[in-house]
């Protein structure tokens, strides 16, 4: 197998047309920033790219140094996927940057995960991440190399629509990453290139192995870069010691069932674990960190229809006046791990969105994402503030 084209357009041809970037001029010619984090997704966008000829300058980004997950089998981020990025752009014959971002992942990232959970919220860092350093920063030192875009290996797609670039689900539902990219502005969007966001990943696995490159077999980073062994909660307290509290487990009836040890031990819709002990199933269907109450009730008291947004990003097409969308149809995704279902757009005070049907384990802290009903194109979206 061959490898094709990022996004199946012809090169440039004495006619003058596009490169499969989007170009009108050789891929010689055309200077690409691919964002290398060591995994095989950016590896292979990397090589892709190299062997058609485009002139590649491969970046990396230290964000922290967390010795015990540098070695950690589908860590992100970490001191081993530096290294394979390094040696995969060697490999590759394109150079090569280590970029320190530790302090600025630190303030943009880490500290705001930290007091997010604080907050009784249910936190996405890689969102952040995304919306800052990567699209923000990464993105103004590739513009200062003189690129003419940044290409990720995020599993998204960009077209061209009649209004310029838009945002589309990744071709592969079990890959698609457009939950997690809700907050690219259309800035960005003309400026970011996603070569993989019409493959699946058994090909891009495929592609690798032609390539020769090390991360084909790779695991996927599975979790938050710098949570790899999953105890978010001594990162917390690491970064606010002393801020986690005792207080009461209490009932959606007003019963007090028992004590614990801190709300940010609980998320919203969890059910193992709560310490308390009755006839009933029983959920966390609130978390209340002024009060340091986690409040439990049965299963239906889970279900939501009305959620209330903030920092709400709309890349769908320009409205003059926000409440012109009101009552809009659309889907909307409420966790990265559920497909889009139906709903509306509520524009009042702020933004909302109506569900359909209602939901389970809505938690603020997540985001719902917005999707046109008629296409895979990408809305926008915002973080839930609350739900009802």
């Amino acid at each position: 197998m061959s490898a094709a084209a990022p996004t199946g357009a012809s090169p440039i041809t004495s006619s003058g047309r596009l490169n499969s970037l989007g170009f009108a001029k050789p891929a010689a010619q055309t200077r690409v920033v691919a964002a290398m984090s060591g995994g095989v997704d950016s590896s292979v966008v990397a090589a892709m790219l190299a062997r058609e000829g485009y002139d590649v300058v491969g970046i990396t980004l230290q964000l922290y140094d967390h010795g015990a997950a540098v070695n950690k089998p589908g860590a992100c981020c970490a001191g081993q996927d530096i290294h394979d990025a390094r040696r995969a752009a060697d490999g590759l014959g394109i150079p090569h940057y280590v970029l320190d971002y530790e302090s600025r992942f630190r303030q943009a990232v880490m500290e705001e995960f930290a007091d997010s959970y604080l907050a009784g919220e249910t936190p996405i860092p890689c969102v952040r991440c995304n919306q800052t350093v990567k699209f923000a920063d990464l993105m103004r030192m590739a513009k200062e190399l003189g690129a003419d875009c940044l290409a990720t290996g995020h599993y998204v797609q960009r077209m061209e629509g009649a209004r310029g670039a838009e945002l589309w689900r990744g071709n592969d539902p079990n890959r698609d990453q457009s939950y997690f990219l809700f907050a690219t502005t259309r800035e960005q969007l003309d400026f970011l290139r996603f070569p993989l966001g019409g493959m699946e990943k058994p090909a891009v696995r495929a592609l690798a192995a032609e390539f020769g490159l090390k991360a084909a077999d790779k695991p996927d980073s599975q979790d938050i870069c710098f949570v790899p062994d999953g105890k978010y909660q001594a990162i917390v307290e690491k970064l606010r010691p002393g801020a986690i509290e005792p207080g009461e487990i209490v009932h959606v009836d007003g019963r007090v069932m028992g004590e614990h040890k801190g709300v940010i031990n609980f998320t919203i819709g969890q059910r193992r674990g709560l310490g308390v002990a009755t006839g009933e199933p029983l959920f966390v269907v609130k978390l209340d960190a002024e009060a340091k109450r986690v409040i439990v009730g049965p299963r239906e008291a889970l279900r939501v229809k009305h959620i209330t947004l903030k920092e709400v990003n709309w890349i769908g097409e320009p409205v003059r006046e926000e409440d012109a969308l009101d009552g809009r149809e659309i889907l909307v995704r409420v966790r990265s791990t559920r497909a889009p279902v139906p709903g509306r757009l509520r524009i009042g005070a702020g933004w909302a969105v109506e569900l359909d049907d209602a939901e389970e384990g809505v938690a603020p802290g997540q985001a719902a994402v917005f999707y046109e009903r008629a296409s895979p194109r990408v809305l926008g979206g915002g973080w839930i503030a609350r739900t009802a």
